[in-house]
């Protein structure tokens, strides 16, 4: 079959994600992160150029052994063993990592990878934070990256949404990627998934502040999706509804709008029909008709709170500390990949109505752990949640080499709910302490 066969019909697309599907043997977990670069000296944001840029980052993670990426001759990525490095809108770096069998080896991951960044930013005079939103950087000072399609992002942005560029130029995240084992499978999880987004939020929630001061959220980076474009975003109600599968999701897809095509460069085409472009009639590409790449392209310009390709990406979770970017896979894959444990999650949930389910993803950027659930909070769902992730943890028992569970992982988060709080809660009380409301102190201490 050709790698890249021109598409005929609406079959072949949910084809493409049922060949997802895979024995419980061969599942695994893929791990991204993303976190903002800035100069250890100014705490500004880095360009692309210069001796402390991102192009200069990027070249020092080649002295590792990382193969570069071009674009139109500027180095904007790398690859090795499977992972990537690559480039958000402002510079944003984000690792993605190889699919791996445990979580052990996912943390395993990050740390060598934090370690070289740490190696790299010693040499350049450059930092590195987890935050869900930045602290300080205004629209304006955010710097553009050598990407194309990132530009026709920026011009289509500000006509669907009045915080897309926000999320583009100032957010990062971390998810996890899992796989599933059959159509019925992918279903369950997705459901899931969905509903337990905002409590991940909850979980994760880490940017309390932006432009110095205090914005009155706990997550503002998950406010901001709520108005960067509503044709592909949000809670996704037609995934609880009698009969969704992978057809249902692939009219989901077709109708968002689509951003480029690329041929030998990028082609503007934002705001335009995929079905269109079945049909030939791609006003920005008239009487052609799309490749498999191209749907695996628009495929990745869907933004929901889960969101189906050939596996399930978990995206509720702000950017964060080191031990917490080894908590978010633990927390999912306890869920996931225990039949006992998404068996109980899924009665814990299957019973909210599509209104109680938005409510809560509403609710949650501002109120995280304080959200309502029913006559309780976040807090008291958390506990139930953890328990039962805990518990999938447990009878997958995949030990590390020294014999430890996977369990651990999920102590920081049991940490947080015993205390009541969560990452941004402690970050206000730092600044409101012993920072003495100094902002530029959260890239001292909160750095990796």
């Amino acid at each position: 079959m050709e790698n890249n066969p021109a598409i005929e019909n609406k079959v072949q697309l949910m084809e493409f994600l049922a060949s997802g599907i895979k024995p419980v043997a061969d599942w695994r977990i893929g791990i991204e992160h993303e976190k903002f670069c800035f100069d250890l000296k100014t705490k500004a944001p880095l360009p692309y150029q210069g001796k402390k840029g991102i192009k200069a980052v990027l070249e020092g993670f080649q002295k590792f052994g990382w193969k570069g990426i071009k674009e139109q001759g500027k180095l904007i990525a790398l690859e090795k063993d499977g992972a990537s490095v690559t480039l958000e809108p402002a510079g944003q770096l984000e690792l993605s990592g190889a699919p791996l069998e445990t979580i052990h080896q996912t943390c395993d991951e990050v740390t060598f990878h934090l370690y070289q960044a740490k190696e790299i930013g010693n040499v350049l005079g450059v930092g590195f934070i987890g935050l869900g939103f930045h602290p300080t950087m205004s629209r304006e000072e955010a710097p553009a990256m050598p990407k194309a399609r990132y530009e026709i992002m920026r011009n289509y942005m500000p006509q669907v949404g009045a915080l897309g560029l926000d999320m583009m130029l100032r957010t990062t995240t971390v998810q996890v990627n899992l796989d599933f084992g059959s159509e019925a499978d992918m279903v369950k999880k997705f459901r899931v998934g969905l509903a337990l987004q905002p409590l991940a939020t909850a979980l994760f929630a880490n940017s309390p502040f932006s432009e110095g001061k205090p914005n009155g959220f706990k997550s503002y980076r998950s406010h901001i999706w709520l108005d960067t474009d509503p044709a592909r975003t949000g809670m996704l109600p037609f995934v609880f509804e009698d009969g969704f599968g992978f057809e249902r999701y692939v009219d989901y897809v077709l109708d968002v709008p689509m951003y480029f095509v690329y041929r030998d460069g990028y082609i503007n085409a934002a705001g335009q029909s995929f079905r269109d472009f079945m049909k030939g009639e791609l006003g920005a590409y008239p009487g052609h008709k799309p490749k498999m790449s191209d749907w695996t392209d628009h495929l990745t310009t869907v933004f929901p709170e889960v969101r189906l390709k050939t596996y399930l990406e978990m995206r509720g979770a702000d950017g964060g500390t080191w031990s917490r970017l080894c908590a978010l896979p633990a927390f999912w894959v306890g869920l996931l990949y225990d039949q006992s444990a998404l068996d109980a999650a899924w009665d814990l949930v299957k019973g909210w109505s599509t209104g109680e389910r938005q409510e809560m993803r509403n609710n949650v950027p501002m109120m995280a752990l304080e959200t309502p659930w029913g006559k309780r909070t976040f807090l008291d769902l958390a506990r139930e949640v953890l328990d039962i992730s805990d518990h999938g943890l447990n009878n997958r028992a995949r030990l590390s080499n020294s014999g430890e569970s996977e369990q651990g992982f999920l102590q920081i988060l049991k940490t947080s709910v015993e205390q009541g709080k969560c990452p941004a809660d402690e970050i206000l009380e730092a600044y409101s302490g012993p920072w003495n409301q100094n902002i530029d102190k959260i890239f001292d201490e909160l750095s990796y």
